[in-house]
């Protein structure tokens, strides 16, 4: 009997992290009051989030609420579901949410279909970010400025652009590293699972390498290209390499400067 329960465990467990879900106790679902934008007229709406994956539900607006009340037909109101194994990217600033699905765009030679979902002013979605920040894996982007408990050092920098860039700080933790900025939509926190790759042409250039989708080529990782303000010494950013590549189970052999050192 108990050699039965150990394996109903262990195929729970797998399960979860198949989902890309931490195995943490889901607290409650939450619920958020939004904007569906469409290309011809918006829907205002509802968005769910529970423990299996995200729900949009729309709903009446008070003009079609008065003209059901006098007992014209109710329109048809539009609903999905996406389980998170389904979803390709999910995008979390503090007022705008965007699904990713692995569904084409008919008549968009192949283009992803997404759903992109709004705030009222006032309104965040940092409770959102708290909640699948620990719970997915590298699919969710979070364009947020998250806290930094474990911060080993910062720089001002700018972030370059396609058309128009922003400037702000980013900041190098032990967990994560953050990039604050002073345009809306241009912040970053990124887990160190979420960078392939970080690189350097000299003391004022960082390039992070994520696996956020780039929308200028067809299904390749989101590079940040940085400018720094300051001189990024060369041992913080060796660390920084070896940090994020030990992550992905890399060993290291000593430098050469370590091995003469002398036995203390």
């Amino acid at each position: 009997m108990e050699h039965r329960s150990q394996k109903t465990t262990t195929r729970i467990l797998s399960l979860a992290i198949a989902l890309g879900l931490s195995t943490t106790a889901w607290s409650q679902d939450l619920q958020f009051e939004v904007r569906h934008e469409r290309a011809l007229k918006d829907h205002p709406g509802r968005v769910t989030l529970d423990e299996r994956g995200v729900q949009y539900q729309q709903i009446l607006t008070g003009k079609q609420q008065a003209k059901v009340a006098k007992g014209k037909k109710p329109p048809k109101l539009e609903s999905a579901r996406w389980e998170y194994q389904d979803i390709q990217q999910l995008w979390v600033s503090p007022e705008k949410l965007v699904i990713v699905t692995y569904k084409d765009r008919k008549w968009f030679l192949g283009v992803d279909k997404e759903f992109e979902f709004f705030l009222p002013k006032g309104k965040s979605f940092e409770a959102a970010y708290t909640l699948l920040k620990d719970k997915l894996d590298r699919r969710f982007v979070a364009a947020v400025a998250d806290s930094q408990p474990g911060l080993l050092w910062e720089l001002p920098v700018r972030l370059l652009g396609p058309i128009q860039g922003s400037e702000g700080v980013l900041q190098v933790g032990v967990d994560r590293i953050v990039y604050k900025a002073e345009r809306p939509g241009q912040s970053r926190t990124w887990r160190y699972q979420d960078i392939e790759n970080v690189s350097t042409s000299d003391r004022y250039q960082l390039t992070l390498t994520t696996y956020e989708r780039a929308k200028t080529h067809y299904g390749s990782m989101k590079g940040f290209n940085f400018q720094l303000k300051h001189p990024l010494d060369e041992k913080r950013f060796e660390m920084l390499w070896k940090r994020l590549n030990q992550d992905k189970g890399l060993q290291f052999l000593t430098s050469i400067e370590e091995r003469n050192q002398p036995a203390k």
